[in-house]
Protein backbone atom coordinates (compact mmCIF):
# COMPACT_ATOMS: atom_id res chain seq x y z
CA UNK A 1 0.00 0.00 0.00
CA UNK A 2 1.63 3.26 -1.18
CA UNK A 3 1.77 6.30 1.51
CA UNK A 4 -1.69 8.11 1.32
CA UNK A 5 -1.47 11.94 0.84
CA UNK A 6 -4.66 13.18 2.62
CA UNK A 7 -5.20 17.19 1.39
CA UNK A 8 -6.13 20.07 4.60
CA UNK A 9 -8.46 19.27 6.69
CA UNK A 10 -10.13 22.94 6.57
CA UNK A 11 -8.72 24.70 9.65
CA UNK A 12 -10.29 21.92 11.87
CA UNK A 13 -7.76 21.09 14.84
CA UNK A 14 -9.68 19.00 17.69
CA UNK A 15 -9.25 15.11 18.79
CA UNK A 16 -11.72 12.86 17.56
CA UNK A 17 -13.14 9.81 17.77
CA UNK A 18 -14.68 8.21 15.25
CA UNK A 19 -16.40 4.46 15.16
CA UNK A 20 -16.96 2.09 11.85
CA UNK A 21 -19.11 -0.59 11.58
CA UNK A 22 -17.67 -3.69 9.25
CA UNK A 23 -18.82 -6.89 8.96
CA UNK A 24 -15.96 -10.17 9.38
CA UNK A 25 -14.49 -10.00 5.89
CA UNK A 26 -13.75 -6.44 5.83
CA UNK A 27 -11.91 -6.19 9.70
CA UNK A 28 -10.12 -9.12 8.12
CA UNK A 29 -8.97 -7.03 5.26
CA UNK A 30 -8.07 -3.68 7.77
CA UNK A 31 -6.27 -6.51 9.99
CA UNK A 32 -4.06 -8.31 7.52
CA UNK A 33 -1.46 -10.93 8.05
CA UNK A 34 -0.50 -11.30 11.31
CA UNK A 35 -1.99 -7.81 12.29
CA UNK A 36 0.62 -6.07 9.56
CA UNK A 37 -1.91 -4.07 7.66
CA UNK A 38 -3.30 -2.52 10.92
CA UNK A 39 0.20 -2.01 12.47
CA UNK A 40 1.12 0.08 9.65
CA UNK A 41 -2.12 1.92 9.14
CA UNK A 42 -1.74 3.13 13.31
CA UNK A 43 2.13 4.05 12.15
CA UNK A 44 1.96 5.92 8.52
CA UNK A 45 -1.53 7.86 9.50
CA UNK A 46 -0.43 8.34 13.47
CA UNK A 47 -3.76 7.77 14.87
CA UNK A 48 -5.18 4.79 17.20
CA UNK A 49 -7.23 2.12 15.55
CA UNK A 50 -9.02 -0.31 18.04
CA UNK A 51 -10.96 -2.89 16.50
CA UNK A 52 -13.66 -4.60 18.76
CA UNK A 53 -12.95 -8.28 20.21
CA UNK A 54 -15.57 -11.04 20.39
CA UNK A 55 -17.28 -13.65 18.05
CA UNK A 56 -19.59 -11.33 16.03
CA UNK A 57 -20.74 -11.00 12.45
CA UNK A 58 -20.09 -7.61 13.17
CA UNK A 59 -16.93 -5.61 14.31
CA UNK A 60 -16.50 -1.94 15.62
CA UNK A 61 -13.42 -0.14 14.84
CA UNK A 62 -12.72 2.72 16.65
CA UNK A 63 -9.85 5.52 15.50
CA UNK A 64 -8.86 8.19 17.93
CA UNK A 65 -6.85 11.39 16.80
CA UNK A 66 -5.94 14.08 15.59
CA UNK A 67 -8.37 15.60 12.64
CA UNK A 68 -5.64 15.13 10.56
CA UNK A 69 -4.34 11.92 11.48
CA UNK A 70 -8.34 10.56 11.77
CA UNK A 71 -8.59 11.60 8.12
CA UNK A 72 -5.27 9.68 6.98
CA UNK A 73 -6.80 6.55 9.05
CA UNK A 74 -10.00 6.86 6.71
CA UNK A 75 -8.16 7.38 3.51
CA UNK A 76 -5.75 4.24 4.09
CA UNK A 77 -8.82 1.98 4.86
CA UNK A 78 -10.64 3.47 1.78
CA UNK A 79 -8.23 2.64 -0.37
CA UNK A 80 -7.29 -0.67 0.79
CA UNK A 81 -11.23 -1.83 0.52
CA UNK A 82 -10.65 -0.46 -3.14
CA UNK A 83 -7.66 -2.58 -3.84
CA UNK A 84 -9.78 -5.48 -2.75
CA UNK A 85 -12.49 -4.57 -5.12
CA UNK A 86 -10.31 -4.51 -7.93
CA UNK A 87 -8.86 -7.58 -6.86
CA UNK A 88 -12.23 -9.11 -6.55
CA UNK A 89 -12.98 -8.31 -9.98
CA UNK A 90 -9.65 -9.83 -11.29
CA UNK A 91 -11.60 -13.17 -11.56
CA UNK A 92 -15.49 -11.80 -12.36
CA UNK A 93 -16.53 -10.87 -15.39
CA UNK A 94 -17.91 -7.22 -14.32
CA UNK A 95 -17.74 -4.32 -15.91
CA UNK A 96 -18.14 -1.63 -13.73
CA UNK A 97 -16.46 -1.63 -10.42
CA UNK A 98 -18.44 -0.89 -7.17
CA UNK A 99 -17.92 2.16 -4.87
CA UNK A 100 -16.15 1.82 -1.83
CA UNK A 101 -18.49 1.46 1.67
CA UNK A 102 -17.69 2.68 4.79
CA UNK A 103 -20.13 2.23 7.89
CA UNK A 104 -20.17 5.20 10.87
CA UNK A 105 -21.77 4.81 13.74
CA UNK A 106 -23.47 8.40 14.42
CA UNK A 107 -25.56 9.18 18.01
CA UNK A 108 -29.09 9.60 16.66
CA UNK A 109 -29.02 12.76 18.59
CA UNK A 110 -26.85 14.37 15.53
CA UNK A 111 -28.63 12.49 13.16
CA UNK A 112 -30.91 15.44 12.23
CA UNK A 113 -28.15 17.89 11.86
CA UNK A 114 -26.54 15.81 9.30
CA UNK A 115 -29.85 15.32 7.30
CA UNK A 116 -30.39 18.94 7.57
CA UNK A 117 -33.98 20.23 7.72
CA UNK A 118 -36.04 19.14 4.40
CA UNK A 119 -32.26 17.43 3.84
CA UNK A 120 -30.55 20.06 2.60
CA UNK A 121 -27.34 19.45 4.56
CA UNK A 122 -27.18 15.66 3.25
CA UNK A 123 -28.22 16.89 -0.18
CA UNK A 124 -25.69 19.30 -0.09
CA UNK A 125 -22.57 16.96 1.18
CA UNK A 126 -24.22 14.34 -1.78
CA UNK A 127 -23.55 17.36 -4.27
CA UNK A 128 -20.27 18.65 -2.88
CA UNK A 129 -18.09 15.27 -2.85
CA UNK A 130 -19.95 13.44 -5.00
CA UNK A 131 -20.54 10.85 -2.41
CA UNK A 132 -23.74 8.90 -1.85
CA UNK A 133 -24.82 9.63 2.22
CA UNK A 134 -27.42 7.50 3.35
CA UNK A 135 -28.45 7.86 7.51
CA UNK A 136 -30.86 4.63 8.39
CA UNK A 137 -34.21 5.17 10.27
CA UNK A 138 -33.74 3.64 12.78
CA UNK A 139 -31.57 2.73 15.72
CA UNK A 140 -28.84 0.07 15.67
CA UNK A 141 -30.38 -2.84 18.38
CA UNK A 142 -30.08 -1.57 21.71
CA UNK A 143 -28.64 1.36 21.39
CA UNK A 144 -29.25 4.92 20.68
CA UNK A 145 -26.99 5.28 17.62
CA UNK A 146 -27.65 5.00 14.01
CA UNK A 147 -25.33 3.60 10.56
CA UNK A 148 -24.45 6.60 8.15
CA UNK A 149 -23.35 4.74 5.37
CA UNK A 150 -20.87 6.62 2.87
CA UNK A 151 -19.94 5.05 -0.71
CA UNK A 152 -18.18 6.33 -3.38
CA UNK A 153 -14.19 6.73 -4.61
CA UNK A 154 -11.76 6.96 -1.33
CA UNK A 155 -11.60 10.78 -2.43
CA UNK A 156 -15.12 11.38 -2.44
CA UNK A 157 -15.76 9.44 0.49
CA UNK A 158 -13.00 11.13 2.56
CA UNK A 159 -14.16 14.98 1.84
CA UNK A 160 -17.66 13.68 3.16
CA UNK A 161 -16.24 12.35 6.51
CA UNK A 162 -14.76 15.81 6.60
CA UNK A 163 -17.80 17.76 6.05
CA UNK A 164 -19.66 14.69 8.79
CA UNK A 165 -17.11 15.65 11.41
CA UNK A 166 -17.80 19.44 11.39
CA UNK A 167 -21.34 18.96 11.55
CA UNK A 168 -20.89 17.09 14.28
CA UNK A 169 -18.82 19.17 16.09
CA UNK A 170 -20.97 21.62 15.39
CA UNK A 171 -23.75 20.18 16.85
CA UNK A 172 -22.80 18.28 20.08
CA UNK A 173 -24.94 14.99 20.84
CA UNK A 174 -28.03 15.50 23.44
CA UNK A 175 -28.39 13.72 25.86
CA UNK A 176 -26.89 10.51 27.08
CA UNK A 177 -25.57 8.07 24.31
CA UNK A 178 -26.32 4.12 24.63
CA UNK A 179 -23.82 2.79 22.60
CA UNK A 180 -24.08 -0.27 20.11
CA UNK A 181 -22.07 -3.08 21.10
CA UNK A 182 -22.30 -5.75 18.22
CA UNK A 183 -23.80 -9.75 19.82
CA UNK A 184 -22.07 -12.86 19.35
CA UNK A 185 -23.08 -15.21 16.95
CA UNK A 186 -25.79 -17.83 18.04
CA UNK A 187 -24.29 -20.72 19.39
CA UNK A 188 -26.42 -23.73 20.19
CA UNK A 189 -27.39 -24.98 23.65
CA UNK A 190 -28.06 -28.66 23.43
CA UNK A 191 -31.21 -29.64 25.79
CA UNK A 192 -31.73 -33.39 26.73
CA UNK A 193 -33.59 -35.43 24.17
CA UNK A 194 -31.41 -34.02 21.49
CA UNK A 195 -33.00 -30.78 20.82
CA UNK A 196 -31.22 -27.41 19.46
CA UNK A 197 -31.57 -24.24 20.31
CA UNK A 198 -29.61 -21.20 19.28
CA UNK A 199 -28.89 -18.92 22.16
CA UNK A 200 -29.72 -15.60 20.66
CA UNK A 201 -32.67 -14.50 22.81
CA UNK A 202 -35.31 -16.23 20.33
CA UNK A 203 -35.69 -19.37 19.15
CA UNK A 204 -34.33 -19.32 15.80
CA UNK A 205 -34.04 -22.95 15.37
CA UNK A 206 -34.91 -26.71 16.01
CA UNK A 207 -32.74 -28.90 14.69
CA UNK A 208 -35.32 -31.85 15.32
CA UNK A 209 -38.78 -30.01 15.25
CA UNK A 210 -40.27 -27.31 14.98
CA UNK A 211 -41.19 -25.22 18.10
CA UNK A 212 -44.99 -25.55 17.54
CA UNK A 213 -45.01 -29.49 17.38
CA UNK A 214 -45.77 -31.85 20.71
CA UNK A 215 -42.12 -32.70 22.40
CA UNK A 216 -40.61 -36.26 21.80
CA UNK A 217 -42.19 -38.65 24.26
CA UNK A 218 -40.42 -39.39 27.18
CA UNK A 219 -39.16 -36.25 27.18
CA UNK A 220 -39.11 -34.75 31.10
CA UNK A 221 -41.00 -32.17 32.53
CA UNK A 222 -38.96 -28.77 33.55
CA UNK A 223 -39.03 -28.93 37.04
CA UNK A 224 -39.50 -25.33 37.35
CA UNK A 225 -42.78 -25.38 35.59
CA UNK A 226 -44.93 -27.77 36.99
CA UNK A 227 -46.85 -29.83 34.86
CA UNK A 228 -50.16 -27.97 33.02
CA UNK A 229 -48.09 -24.29 33.05
CA UNK A 230 -46.62 -22.75 30.77
CA UNK A 231 -42.89 -21.96 30.32
CA UNK A 232 -42.97 -17.97 29.28
CA UNK A 233 -40.59 -18.80 26.33
CA UNK A 234 -41.17 -22.11 25.10
CA UNK A 235 -44.66 -23.17 26.17
CA UNK A 236 -44.07 -26.70 25.79
CA UNK A 237 -41.65 -26.94 29.04
CA UNK A 238 -44.29 -26.91 31.01
CA UNK A 239 -45.83 -30.43 30.41
CA UNK A 240 -45.46 -33.93 30.90
CA UNK A 241 -45.15 -35.84 27.65
CA UNK A 242 -47.83 -37.42 26.63
CA UNK A 243 -47.21 -37.30 22.17
CA UNK A 244 -49.98 -35.09 22.64
CA UNK A 245 -49.84 -31.12 21.46
CA UNK A 246 -48.92 -28.86 24.72
CA UNK A 247 -51.72 -26.09 23.47
CA UNK A 248 -54.64 -28.76 23.40
CA UNK A 249 -53.41 -31.07 26.46
CA UNK A 250 -53.74 -29.65 30.15
CA UNK A 251 -53.01 -32.08 32.66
Amino acid sequence: MEPIKVQSDGGLNVTLTIRLLMHGKEVGSIIGKKGETVKKMREESGSRINISEGNCPERIVTITGHTDTIFKAFAMIAYKFEEDIINSMSNSTATSKPPVTLRLIVPASQCGSLIGKGGSKIKEMRESTGAQVQVAGDMLPNSTERAVTISGTPEAIIQCVKQICVVMLESPPKGATIPYRPKPAATPVIFSGGLGLYNSGTVRRATHRPVDQAPPVGYAANPLYPPGTDHPRFPWFGHQSTGQHPRTHRS
